[in-house]
């Protein structure tokens, strides 16, 4: 679906396409899942339509602007028996894998510190007059629209946060209505301490991301574009696999998205990217922007 109806459509391309919703219910075609890659302020309203029509969601990130709006689109699924799918693609990286069966293997011990870093260009390039980026109706700000990955990496490792702390500052002046950097503390509700520092202000070119861990029995590093390297690791009595595949690229992790929605479908699989963990990473970014 896109409101320029065919014209939007690539060349060669043989299926329909609608100009809205509305001509997609009423086309008669069977839909069992609807992939929603708009605007962020509409993920939530056009899940829902979607959820209404008895249909499977897999939404692009952020699942929501709103937490309400999020717990609105997860009540419906349940309601309605239908799985709703976030995309959080960095959560299939071979690295962070790694990284994730690390955590829940209790090799490393309590966590004491975890820091995160993003450091990312998005300039008159990005923030163009008259786009939807840099509005806060559909754009949301930095840590909905660029580093959201990030948030659910560290929930996903150890979830909650409380005890939030956030500093944010605008340096660039850009058709944007909010920060481009900041630096936030926190207490996990499991225990441990992190921070997370981010800024889209970096000249002309991204320059790096990062997750780097302290914890009882070791520390480490993973970083990367798409956290697909190990730049450090020494854990008591613990080597690095030689087997461990490092190489990484959003294609591969969107792959391996789509192929969790398609066994969850079909097979019964555990959902890796739910829309409860989808919620609560909102709730997340709110507290951080309301701290």
């Amino acid at each position: 679906m896109d409101p320029r109806g065919a014209e939007a459509a690539p060349a060669g391309f043989e299926g329909p396409v609608f100009a809205s919703t509305a001509e997609l219910w009423t086309s008669g075609i069977a839909v069992d899942v609807v992939v929603v890659a708009s605007p962020n302020g509409l993920h939530a309203p056009l899940a829902l339509e979607a959820l209404q029509q008895d249909c499977h969601v897999v939404l692009e990130k952020p699942m929501a602007l709103r937490s309400a709006d999020a717990a609105r689109v997860n009540e419906m699924a349940r309601a309605r028996k239908r799985q709703v799918f976030v995309v959080m693609q960095n959560r299939f990286s071979p690295a962070s894998r790694w990284l994730h069966n690390l955590v829940r293997s209790g090799r490393l011990g309590r966590l004491f510190l975890l820091q995160v870093q993003c450091f990312w260009n998005r300039d008159e390039r990005y923030y163009l007059p008259g786009s939807w980026h840099g509005t806060r109706a559909l754009d949301g700000g930095t840590l909905f629209t660029q580093f959201s990955h990030f948030l659910d990496m560290m929930y996903w490792l150890y979830g909650d946060i409380s005890d939030i702390h956030m500093r944010m500052d605008r340096h660039r002046e850009l058709p944007s209505e909010f920060e481009d950097s900041g630096c936030c503390s926190f207490r996990f509700q499991g225990g441990g301490m992190g921070s997370f520092t981010f800024t889209t202000a970096v000249w002309d070119k991204t320059m790096d991301n990062s997750i780097t861990l302290i914890a009882e029995h070791g520390s480490l590093r993973i970083s990367g574009q798409y956290m697909e390297r190990v730049d450090y690791c020494h854990i008591r009595d613990y080597t690095v696999p030689d087997d461990l595949q490092l190489a990484g690229s959003p294609a591969d992790n969107h792959y391996q998205v789509l192929c969790n929605v398609v066994d969850v479908i079909r097979r019964g699989a555990p959902n890796q990217i739910n829309g409860p963990d989808g919620e609560r990473v909102v709730s997340m970014i709110e507290r951080m922007y309301k701290s």
